[in-house]
């Protein structure tokens, strides 16, 4: 009877995450810019509530196997279906859980002096729309579904990279649509490639029917979709967008941007490569493309000096990884790339949001421009070294736990291949350890004489500004603070800036450490968690039968 229940209500539950985001963005396009701080309430607790679902349906998933709901009243595979499986619930976990963090962050930048805002009408309801596509993609359980919620997220996307409206950000706009758009239209040939082939898009139902058609359009319609999929998870060589597009946005808005919309691609090419394509002819290209991204990437990122724009090259490096833990086609191989998929979401959102702190605080994001920080900001110094050491995979974090999981499969493979590209990881890893480092050394532990030194007399207030026409959103490229740069000026020791970092961006970045440091100390049941997901991945009958099994 217990057990009943629960299944009951997770059933209710599986649609939330896409119903309440648009519910609440619906709500805030009727308030417009009418009383700000309950519209900020309503968002932050909007995705609270989808966060406290998440985990309902990861626990209802890891017990009770995958959830799927019909919609519309139409029975699979005519209807619209939503599944969450052990890999959906922790997608939507994870995104929720950052989602929400950056929105405070935002809330705080907006509220600053001297910030850049956008109406409290655009910016917030486009975000919770963006949240709403993010769920939709995961839990999707047709391909045209799962390429509505790419839509919604395009649509969202556009105009948050666009906010302010100036020539950088709507080159960079501009560009990101027409990458989108091509990446878009292959999904939309593949899907009516694959109904003409098979007569269904139902996920579910394309795992039984996919293996009877021949091996030449099997290849065929397999290629189109990844391809698909692999530009909008920034693969190489399909990456040359996305270093040029993020950094021009808002702190908040490359956060997400970086975080998880690249992972929402990796999770697309996972669901097909496990469910429709199962003992892929493509494995040995996938471990190729894995290659070819993690040191192209990590190579750009050697060149770059803005921490932008090198975090963005190592977001496209460490992507790598992951297709590596795909390309290998085995269990452990797909346990690591959940385990690092959920890791990376983590690690990379933190560091661009500290990269955000970084500018308000030393007026710039270029290492020719910043110095001393370790001595100004002792806090913001902290809050870069521990997801930083993490992204290099330094021991006992969860980069290195998940680069080791993802090594361990390749050793297992024991092909040529395979050990080249555990070599790859680890010359990655190293060079990543080596590009934080020059972070490091340039922005924080370098004098602020060689850098960034402050012009005395400036103030800026904490965030108790009025925020009651505004939308809580400041720009990447604003440089808010008294900083500026001085060559030639004689100073004997560090000039402490009077820069006062807004508390709400400081709390909600320093809640993204501390999550990343829980995905450390709950490592083993998180590992056991990826595990059990890649298991049920790998097998597709407890997926298939949730969906038809009273149907077939």
């Amino acid at each position: 009877m217990g057990e009943s229940f629960f299944a009951d209500v997770l059933h209710l539950l599986v649609p939330l995450p896409v119903i309440l985001p648009l519910f609440a963005a619906g709500v805030k396009f009727a308030l417009g810019n009418r009383w700000p701080r309950l519209q900020h309430w309503l968002s932050v607790g909007t995705l609270a509530a989808v966060l406290v679902v998440g985990l309902l349906l990861m626990f209802g998933a890891h017990e009770l196997g995958p959830q799927a709901v019909q919609l519309g009243g139409w029975e699979a595979p005519i209807g619209i279906t939503l599944v969450a499986d052990r890999l959906a619930a922790l997608m939507v976990t994870v995104s929720a859980a950052i989602t929400l963090a950056v929105l405070i962050y935002s809330i705080g930048q907006g509220m600053a002096p001297k910030a850049e805002v956008a109406p409290l009408s655009v910016y917030q309801p486009t975000y919770l729309i963006l949240v709403a596509g993010v769920s939709n993609a995961f839990l999707a359980g047709d391909l045209f579904n799962l390429y509505v919620g790419f839509e919604i997220l395009l649509t969202a996307s556009y105009v948050l990279l666009t906010l302010g409206g100036t020539q950088a950000r709507m080159r960079a706009g501009a560009i990101y649509v027409v990458v989108s758009l091509v990446s878009s239209v292959l999904f939309l040939m593949a899907i009516a490639l694959i109904f003409a082939a098979t007569g269904t898009v139902n996920m579910a139902q394309l795992g039984e029917r996919m293996p009877e058609i021949n091996n030449e359009l099997w290849l065929v319609l397999e290629v189109v979709l990844v391809i698909a999929f692999a530009i909008k998870a920034a693969v190489f060589p399909l990456a040359a967008w996305l270093p040029d597009s993020y950094p021009t946005a808002p702190v908040p808005v490359t956060a997400v941007f970086a975080g998880l919309l690249t992972k929402v691609g990796v999770y697309s090419i996972i669901r097909v490569e496990t469910l429709m394509f199962p003992g892929t002819q493509i494995n040995t290209l996938l471990m190729w493309v894995a290659l070819a991204t993690m040191i192209m990437g990590i190579l750009g990122a050697v060149a770059q000096n803005d921490i932008k724009r090198l975090l963005s090259f190592t977001l496209v490096s460490h992507i790598g990884y992951m297709i590596f833990g795909v390309g290998l086609g085995s269990e452990l191989g797909m346990a690591g790339a959940v385990f690092y998929i959920a890791h990376h979401i983590t690690v990379q959102t933190t560091l661009f949001l500290i990269t955000g702190l970084i500018e308000r605080r030393g007026g710039s994001t270029s290492l020719d421009q910043l110095g001393g920080l370790v001595r100004i900001a002792p806090i913001l110094a902290l809050l870069f070294f521990v997801p930083a050491m993490n992204l290099g995979g330094i021991p006992p974090l969860s980069g290195f736990l998940g680069k080791i999981g993802l090594m361990q499969a390749g050793i297992d493979a024991g092909t040529p291949l395979a050990y080249t590209l555990v070599g790859a990881s680890v010359l990655t890893s190293l060079l990543t350890l080596y590009v934080i480092a020059r972070v490091w050394n340039s922005a924080f532990w370098r004098t602020p004489s060689e850098g960034m030194v402050a012009e005395p007399g400036t103030v800026l207030e904490d965030t108790e500004a009025d925020s009651s026409s505004t939308a809580a959103l400041g720009p990447s490229d604003e440089a808010v603070g008294p900083s500026s740069r001085i060559g030639d000026t004689d100073v004997s020791a560090p000039v402490v800036t009077s820069v006062v970092l807004p508390k709400s961006m400081v709390g909600a970045t320093m809640a993204l450490v501390a999550f990343s440091l829980a995905l450390t100390v709950f490592a083993g049941p998180l590992i056991g968690y990826a595990s059990d997901a890649a298991v049920e991945l790998m097998g597709q009958t407890s997926y298939i039968d949730a969906v038809l099994g009273g149907t077939r």
